[in-house]
């Protein structure tokens, strides 16, 4: 049942609650609630090595203790026993709570879910905390609530972006996880009803429940999952190694839709980090692999467009030829691209593909606890936020601070990296010639400034990886290019580009 009126002093308070609820017996319906006073039963400081033992004696017969115990990872053991000392059968129904008054203040974007999440025998399942209130109603107690019954494992608490809580039944234990939202008290609930127990005369029962309420680092919650012998640990037990493990753990960290590419491309990152010892130089090691991984689709990507330069002269004498007849010329430009084996689209492909990959090292950067905090050089101490330094104070130079995030000017305080990158594009456009038509020449003038102040408020580690692969592709189709016998000529297509063509009396550029 949820814990209501009680003062927990604090502004949207967020805590954990465990007890019983009765089922039946008279010495039952007295049981420990959230103002009981319980007696501590040898030590009163709780660390990893040392758990604490709580006890209470309801007057009726039962006497109820508590043991709680903790790891260097926050994951806490609560052991709830209660004896029967009377002399009549009792039932009794152990239960576990995580409960947050109010949404928790925080910059919520789509690409993050926040909110419940849940595993149910093998099935994960997320709820936004806009959308608690309006799941079904609950007839046993009159408010909106959501049931899953597990048969063998599972778990439910809640997710933010770096942290959460979440209650874990022992595995193979049967429960009920309940997702509610109470609204007169602005509550939003997650529950792990476990089933009745009847305790005889003289007997003992207990139920053993963790509570995981740390930070999603993948190596603790990735041990949790696969280490079968971490909850005989904490017990103090000898390790069974047939024990199940915490079911998909790892996906309580938001992998998103191409899960099947962020889960190995992090995993790849944690351990080029653990090699290196810097983030950020993981960061462009990961760039150098994924590069050489589609390198085959570049490397034709690239042969293609220096064929497609060969094949220029030709496609201006299909133009004289066809003169206005556009069917003509498309017929005419088929049939040279079929006899020349060249593919006009093949230089689409490598764009194609970056961008999932482009998106899911943008999850992996944004969701993962790792690239919290974590340096690269110099004046770059967090990859997980955006460049600190700012043209505007000429980096540094001037005894102004940067504007910050929200204000007018932030658009406009371009840090290194942001410059880095427009660029590495920039250059990356002058391996070929500008198009002929005058819009497509602007469009692609414009887009590498436009980018630079895109991705300039997004993450470092982010923007980092992008200078990487603009600064590799360069070299690939510069190399590629080269060997081909189309050299591009960099500093002669820059320095046509800052020229401009002599109008004449009608607006149209005069040919040359």
């Amino acid at each position: 049942a949820p814990v209501g009126g009680t003062d927990l002093g604090a502004d949207k308070p967020y805590y954990a609650v465990y007890g019983w609820v009765p089922a039946g017996g008279l010495a039952a319906t007295a049981v420990p609630g959230a103002r009981t006073e319980w007696a501590a039963e040898g030590g009163t400081v709780l660390a990893p090595g040392k758990p604490v033992t709580l006890s209470w004696d309801n007057g009726a017969g039962l006497v109820f203790r508590r043991t709680v115990s903790v790891d260097e990872n926050y994951l806490f053991t609560v052991t709830q026993r209660v004896e029967n000392r009377t002399d009549a059968a009792v039932r009794l129904a152990p239960y576990g709570i995580v409960a947050r008054h109010g949404i928790p203040d925080a910059s919520r974007i789509y690409v993050l879910h926040e909110g419940v999440v849940r595993m149910t025998d093998g099935k994960l399942e997320e709820i936004k905390y806009a959308n608690l209130p309006k799941l079904d109603t609950d007839p046993t107690e009159g408010t909106p609530a959501e049931l899953q019954a597990a048969a063998a494992n599972g778990w439910i608490g809640f997710t933010d972006k770096y942290w959460m809580t979440t209650l874990i039944p022992a595995d193979g234990q049967p429960f009920t996880s309940v997702a509610k939202y109470v609204p007169g008290a602005d509550l939003y609930q997650t529950e792990a009803r476990l089933p009745v127990m009847e305790v005889a005369p003289g007997a003992t029962a207990e139920a053993t429940t963790m509570l995981f309420a740390g930070a999603k680092e993948w190596e603790a919650i990735n041990h949790y999952q696969n280490d079968p012998g971490w909850f005989d640990s904490l017990l103090g037990a000898t390790t069974d190694p047939a024990r199940p493990k915490v079911d998909r753990f790892v996906d309580s960290i938001d992998w998103g839709w191409y899960f099947y590419l962020t889960k190995p491309m992090f995993r790849l990152l944690h351990w080029l980090h653990g090699a290196i010892g810097n983030m950020g130089f993981a960061i462009i090691a990961l760039t150098v692999i994924i590069k050489l991984l589609v390198f085959p689709l570049a490397r034709h990507s690239y042969i293609s467009m220096a064929r497609m330069k060969e094949l220029q002269p030709e496609m201006e004498k299909l133009k004289e030829l066809a003169g206005e007849d556009r069917q003509k010329l498309q017929q005419g430009m088929m049939e040279l691209y079929k006899k020349n084996k060249v593919n006009p689209a093949s230089g689409c492909l490598p764009i194609l593909l970056q961008i999932p990959i482009f998106f899911s090292l943008y999850k992996v950067i944004y969701v993962t606890i790792e690239l919290y905090h974590a340096p690269f050089v110099g004046w770059i101490r967090d990859l997980s936020a955006p460049d600190p330094s700012s043209i505007l104070n000429l980096f540094g130079l001037l005894p102004y601070a940067t504007p910050e995030p929200g204000s007018l000017f932030f658009m406009l305080s371009l840090g290194v990296l942001p410059i880095l990158l427009g660029i590495s594009m920039w250059f990356q456009q002058k391996l070929n010639p500008a198009p002929a038509d005058p819009t497509q020449q602007a469009i692609f003038a414009w887009m590498p400034w436009i980018f630079m102040f895109m991705l300039g408020s997004f993450a470092s580690g982010l923007v980092l990886y992008w200078i990487a692969n603009n600064t590799i592709t360069f070299l690939q189709q510069y190399t590629i290019m080269s060997m081909h016998g189309k050299r591009p000529d960099i500093f002669g297509n820059i320095r046509s580009g800052f020229k401009r063509k002599p109008e004449a009396a009608d607006g149209k550029a005069k040919p040359k």
